[in-house]
């Protein structure tokens, strides 16, 4: 699969487009994330230990959220969370564990700060057919009120990756499921060649491209609306 240039995610306080490399010096620095922060702590939440981590899909790595989560959420608010801006589509089965398959099992019941005291990186699953794999990964951490009433806030989430479509090389807007199965091309079409794609039974419709690794696999058909 082609890609037209590399990377960035938004930073949801100031609108900004930034790398994996860069993103996190940003947010230690963005005036309107410390204005958040400033705010927050002259509210009625209790302060406890927050933990900014990134979860980011461990092979590719197009997708990438910076996440501030609360050391009180329970993983199973993690695993709620992914499901909705990444993941569900068809109520599948999940897990955390330490390291993907065959390595220790992470209980969604524990505490956010529990399993960081232990593990400065974790994997989650969701699906153990056509699985997904989400990383989540210790970046750093604060003591203070929490950005949100929520367990979790999101900081930054990658755009949607610029990729070339298999007739030319403009970007591309639509995936053929189909095509995406029995060719090497990638499915991956154009607004122009979208119009003149031709149709097929097997997988459905053709499906316009949505901020997801998730994309084209099982039934998944975008995340769900926010907030999460």
């Amino acid at each position: 699969m082609a890609r037209k240039q590399m990377n960035k995610a938004k930073c949801q306080y100031c609108g900004e487009d930034f790398t994996t490399t860069s993103m996190a010096k940003h947010l230690s620095s963005c005036p309107k994330h410390l204005e958040a922060i400033e705010k927050a702590e002259s509210g009625k939440l209790e302060s406890e230990t927050l933990y900014y981590v990134r979860a980011f899909e461990p092979y590719a790595k197009d997708f990438w959220l910076d996440l501030e989560i609360k050391g009180s959420a329970k993983m199973k608010d993690l695993d709620h969370y992914l499901r909705g801006i990444w993941l569900e589509c068809c109520g599948h089965l999940s897990e955390f564990s330490a390291g993907g398959w065959g390595s220790a099992k992470i209980a969604m019941t524990k505490k956010v700060s529990e399993v960081f005291d232990k593990y400065a990186e974790f994997t989650h699953i969701y699906d153990f057919g056509s699985e997904s794999q989400t990383a989540v990964k210790f970046i750093s951490n604060r003591q203070g009120k929490p950005l949100s009433k929520r367990p979790i806030s999101l900081m930054a989430r990658n755009l949607i990756p610029e990729v070339e479509c298999r007739e030319c090389q403009e970007s591309s807007k639509w995936l053929c499921v189909e095509c995406l199965y029995d060719t090497d091309d990638g499915g991956l079409v154009c607004q122009n060649h979208y119009d003149d794609h031709e149709s097929h039974d097997q997988y459905g419709d053709i499906l316009e491209l949505v901020n997801s690794p998730r994309m084209g696999v099982c039934g998944y058909d975008g995340p769900a609306e926010p907030p999460y």
